[in-house]
């Protein structure tokens, strides 16, 4: 009997709703985003709602399988986050399980929802974006609504350019002039009205135009009236009081057939894919083996072979391929030299056109051929994806431990964005036939391999690389606080400080200290690189008399100690290589990176020894008085 564990059935208990909800925000995210970059084809059309909710609806389905690698990438962050973050995690490891026994389950689930995704993508994302598309187009090719401005011309009515100066509330149109080329432009009738009324038809199919008070000008037939310059054109002009036109102006939706999108390959099944490109690879085998020879011997042949020398006595076809075309050509009358060199370039450019014709026919079939390939790789991919987003997710919330909405979302934003400009960039260069298509199309997923193989092997092993606490003490350590100095007066020292010799090694320390920030503010760090053996000598002068004065018996001179800052160079030996410096020079942004942390460290080690050189100067005051009262 199969029995489901505790453990398994408390990771997917929590699992399922997080995916849920992240699955419902972020499909509603890539809705808007659709919506928003085709607002353009639906604002001003007049469609009506239950066509919207239509399309919305089509493009949700369409959109699932982008969703559905985003989501899981962030519900199995926000898991192993909320796990690390309560210690639920820690706990479990601790009872002997391992991290990739507790991923166990959620792996198979997700294993369940990628081949469920390709199913989708197989039978419904295909019907789905047919008629998706079909809408949009449909969409697109719908006359817009009446909506004409003030003060310039609108021009959505065809053969119609309308005018007008001013519009009242009552929808009285002020100032007119319309243009009407209904009989072409050479024909054009020009009409000026003090103002008129516009609106549609019951059967939304004609505009009715109703105009008041104006004069109509109209050319007379040109073809009547002879050629004529542009001010002797005679033309008629004709006042009028009332007038009303009618104007075929179909503002109806109309949908479009769905068997425009058939044939398309986003429309296709995954059988139906495979099916078309094994036809059209034979087609295209068949068509290189039929026109390749053709190809030879139409151009390469016919330029090397060359017939037997012969004088001809007449006009023979096909002399411009032999030896003595240019002796007979000279022979020849005016008539036959214009007639040679006629049937020459006749016979060129029908070559010319016949090749370019079959050149475009196996770009568009190339292209066509292209895309079916594109459509099935990347549904394998996007299905793919969904486990290589768990792989992601789950090791990096492990090794985090922060669940919510904060941490977890800026990361999976940030590993989509950069998944999908990859996935963008290598879909482009398949499409434009510069890389193969198994290579635009996997280069995405093979960067999710490296990523989930990078984090799955950081988090089994219990690495803090991305955990933010350690991050934080790396940067307080860089540019943050530091180690602060503890002295306390000694009830018995077994030595007596020397002061005479800690006050010679002050002045001295000062002056190194002082020509050592001279050279600093001139040191390149691609020379040097972190390696700074004059520093390493003054830290160890100033830790001697530091360790000597923690012997006073003076409470101020104990004190005064704990004023030295805590100087921690920076160890990267490996940078102390000049190799690797000049390859980071190099690179970007890494050089810039290192470089930026070399000057801020400098800037700290530069201000830390100048606050050690004014509190030598204070205890070397002390110690001065002291002697003195003595």
């Amino acid at each position: 009997m199969f029995h489901i564990k505790k453990l398994h059935a408390f990771l997917i208990k929590t699992f399922l709703p997080l995916l849920f909800v992240t699955f419902s925000i972020c499909l509603f995210i890539l809705l808007m985003q659709f919506i928003w970059k085709y607002v353009g084809d639906m604002v001003g059309k007049g469609v009506e709602l239950k066509v919207l909710i239509k399309m919305f609806a089509y493009a949700a389905l369409y959109l699932v399988p982008l969703g559905l690698p985003l989501s899981i990438l962030l519900a199995s962050l926000m898991t192993f986050g909320n796990l690390g973050e309560h210690l639920e995690l820690l706990s479990i490891k601790s009872s002997g399980i391992s991290l990739m026994r507790i991923m166990k389950p959620l792996i198979i689930l997700i294993a369940v929802i990628a081949v469920i995704d390709f199913v989708f993508q197989n039978q419904i994302a295909p019907k789905a974006q047919g008629k998706l598309w079909t809408i949009l187009w449909s969409i697109r090719q719908k006359s817009p609504e009446l909506d004409i401005p003030e003060g310039s011309f609108y021009k959505e009515i065809p053969n119609y350019n309308v005018y007008v100066r001013e519009k009242d509330n009552r929808g009285l149109l002020k100032d007119m002039m319309i243009y009407d080329f209904s009989g072409g432009y050479g024909n054009a009738v020009v009409i000026r009205a003090d103002s008129g009324r516009l609106k549609m038809s019951d059967d939304k199919k004609y505009l009715m135009l109703t105009l008041y008070s104006g004069e109509q000008f109209r050319n007379i037939n040109l073809r009547q009236s002879g050629r004529r310059a542009p001010e002797q054109i005679p033309y008629e002009r004709e006042s009028f009081s009332l007038r009303q036109i009618l104007i075929p102006f179909d503002s109806n939706f109309n949908m479009a057939d769905e068997s425009l999108m058939q044939n398309r390959d986003i429309t296709k099944s995954t059988p139906e894919l495979i099916s078309f490109i094994n036809s059209a690879k034979t087609v295209e085998d068949s068509i290189m083996r039929a026109e390749s020879p053709l190809f030879v011997n139409r151009v390469y042949a016919a330029s090397l072979n060359r017939p037997t020398r012969r004088e001809p006595k007449s006009p023979v076809k096909n002399a411009a391929y032999t030896d003595d075309f240019e002796r007979y050509f000279k022979q020849a009358s005016l008539v036959d030299q214009i007639r040679i060199l006629e049937n020459a370039g006749a016979g060129a450019e029908a070559l010319n056109n016949d090749f370019n014709f079959k050149m475009m026919n196996q770009t568009t079939r190339k292209k066509e051929f292209r895309g079916h390939r594109i459509e099935l790789n990347r549904r394998f991919a996007y299905s793919l994806a969904c486990l290589l987003f768990f792989f992601i997710g789950a090791p990096l919330g492990a090794i985090i431990r922060k669940g919510g909405l904060g941490v977890p979302t800026v990361l999976s934003v940030f590993i989509f964005i950069l998944y999908y400009s990859v996935d963008l960039f290598g879909f482009k260069m398949a499409k434009q036939g510069v890389w193969a298509v198994w290579q635009g199309l996997w280069l995405s997923a093979l960067l999710l391999v490296l990523l989930g193989a990078f984090f799955t092997y950081k988090a089994v092993n219990d690495s803090v690389i991305m955990n933010p606490d350690a991050w934080k003490n790396v940067l307080q350590r860089l540019v943050g606080k530091r180690e602060m100095r503890n002295y306390s007066r000694k009830e018995i020292a077994m030595v007596s400080p020397d002061y005479k010799r800690d006050m010679h090694d002050m002045q001295t320390w000062n002056r190194n200290a002082e020509q050592y920030l001279q050279k600093s503010r001139n040191r390149l760090f691609w020379k040097t690189g972190f390696k700074d053996s004059e520093l390493k000598n003054l830290l160890a002068q100033m830790e001697t008399w530091i360790e000597d004065l923690s012997n006073s018996e003076e409470n101020l001179i104990v004190g005064k100690l704990m004023d030295y800052p805590v100087i921690n160079p920076l160890k990267w030996n490996i940078m102390n290589s000049s190799l690797l410096r000049r390859i980071c020079l190099i690179l970007f942004p890494a050089g810039i990176i290192l470089y930026l942390i070399f000057v801020l460290k400098q800037k700290q080690i530069n201000s830390d020894l100048s606050i050690a050189m004014k509190v030598n100067e204070e205890i070397m005051k002390e110690l001065t008085s002291k002697q003195v009262d003595e």
